[in-house]
């Protein structure tokens, strides 16, 4: 799939909805039975999603990493059967590993969404050249010995080192798309995203999100931001996981407005209606009477 085949592609910014197929997702979002996830799937198209992405593993910081078959087993199910309910679904599969993402594929999904922008696995840059998938390489400076537990903001990764966050990031994409294009995954099909929250600290988060047109013009492709209730938001304001909608529907609204393609989001009614009025704000004529 090429980005432009996603309905409203170039005419808007699109949204994600997240699907935590899983029992430890760190937002407590978490579905293990496959009808309570197509049942949210559903909710979320209705209320105005364009993709879905489904993941099998928590990448909140601490959280243990389960095996393959393990993710599969998660996954692959809520796939087929959101798709046999709503057949026209574009679907992104949440994963690092090859295996997981052909299988994925194979079941119908048309993106993978690699938080590791396809250098965790050897396979997966072959894997998803091989099945013509659109791909999200995100940016990620995370350590898992590098984690930092708050009873009231939760678990977050440690802040990594940098000179110009900006530059450093947009380099370490570019690496990352000519891992994409050396496996034969052609331009049209990468779209990459900073990775916020991942080995990034509460000001390199902010700066990210204040800077993101340069972040995007240093990368040249699409841009998906990834903010939805995550700790750095409740470090700004002094909320737990359950209290940061706000918070995260502003960094929505400064990524559309500054020319994010795609944001991934927990609560898809609220977050899309702040990027219909984000989008309209930004695309209004300067010389409007």
């Amino acid at each position: 799939m090429k980005w432009q085949d996603c309905p409203g592609w170039g005419e808007r910014t699109l949204v994600m909805g997240i699907i935590n197929a899983t029992p430890d997702s760190f937002s407590g979002d978490g579905v293990e039975a496959v009808r309570d996830a197509v049942a949210r799937a559903e909710c979320q198209l209705d209320a105005g999603a364009d993709i879905i992405d489904v993941g099998g593993e928590s990448s909140r910081p601490g959280a243990n990493p389960v095996c393959g078959s393990e993710e599969r087993t998660r996954v692959l199910p809520v796939i087929s059967a959101i798709l046999d309910r709503r057949p026209n679904t574009v679907i992104s599969v949440d994963t690092y590993r090859a295996e997981t993402a052909a299988a994925a594929i194979d079941a119908g999904a048309s993106i993978v969404n690699d938080i590791h922008a396809l250098s965790a696995d050897p396979e997966m840059p072959a894997a998803v050249a091989e099945r013509k998938a659109a791909v999200v390489l995100m940016h990620n400076r995370s350590c898992s010995s590098a984690v930092r537990r708050d009873r009231r903001i939760g678990s977050e990764y440690e802040g990594a080192d940098y000179g110009d966050v900006i530059e450093e990031v947009a380099a370490e994409l570019r690496d990352g798309c000519t891992r994409a294009y050396d496996a034969g995954i052609i331009g049209d099909r990468i779209a990459v995203d900073p990775g916020i929250g991942f080995g990034k600290s509460v000001m390199q988060n902010l700066a990210l999100i204040n800077h993101l047109d340069r972040l995007k013009r240093e990368t040249g492709f699409p841009m998906l931001i990834g903010p939805s209730r995550k700790s750095f938001i409740g470090r700004v304001l002094d909320m737990p996981v359950e209290e940061r909608l706000e918070g995260t529907l502003a960094c929505i609204v400064a990524g559309v407005l500054k020319g994010t393609d795609i944001v991934r989001v927990h609560d898809v009614v609220e977050a899309a209606r702040a990027v219909r009025m984000a989008v309209a704000i930004r695309e209004a004529p300067k010389d409007a009477s």
